[in-house]
């Protein structure tokens, strides 16, 4: 069965975004083994998902990189040409590569899914998207670089659950920039 694994910024104090979805608190000044460590665990992915809201920022900047034969490299190719699923109700893919807009059941979409043959399944965000996802037990891994920032206040991702969410340490790294990546998986 594939995997379905979190990759998620997150500050200091546990928010994803700023209380208007502001993501200026992100660390981007990334040494070669933080750079090396994101895309390591890209290799092995060959779907991802993504809210609509995080979509219409994530797909449109990926393809620029891209586009322009100055910042074309091999991360932006990755993101590119790979199979992108947005989860929306009011979406349409645009202009957008590599993707397909589904409005239906997600959770039943996503579990039938996981079940086929392929690589893992990489989902970025956005806060809600991937509070539902967590709420209704379909992340597998959970890959967690804390920025070393608190925000005071934002979109955290774990907010709906009623239950504690046991999760058991399966790595943890640290980088030059002061990110920490906190690496998971449910218990």
């Amino acid at each position: 069965m594939r995997k379905l694994k979190l990759q998620l910024q997150m500050s200091a104090d546990g928010y994803a975004a700023g209380l208007e979805g502001e993501l200026d608190w992100l660390v981007w000044d990334w040494d070669d083994n933080l750079k090396a460590h994101v895309s390591k665990q890209t290799e092995n992915v060959d779907c991802i998902l993504l809210g609509r809201k995080l979509a219409d920022g994530f797909i449109p900047h990926w393809q620029s990189l891209q586009e322009n034969p100055e910042t074309a490299d091999a991360s932006s190719e990755k993101m590119v040409n790979t199979p992108k699923i947005v989860f929306s109700a009011t979406a349409n893919a645009q202009d957008w590569k590599n993707t397909m807009v589904i409005s239906s059941d997600a959770e039943t979409f996503i579990r039938q899914l996981k079940s086929q043959p392929g690589k893992d399944i990489m989902v970025y965000g956005g806060c809600s998207f991937v509070s539902y996802l967590i709420d209704s037990g379909l992340i597998d891994e959970f890959h967690l670089y804390m920025n070393p920032v608190a925000i005071g206040g934002g979109l955290p991702v774990f907010r709906k659950s009623t239950e504690n969410i046991q999760l058991r340490l399966t790595q943890s790294l640290s980088f030059s920039s002061g990110i920490v990546l906190l690496q998971y998986e449910p218990k």
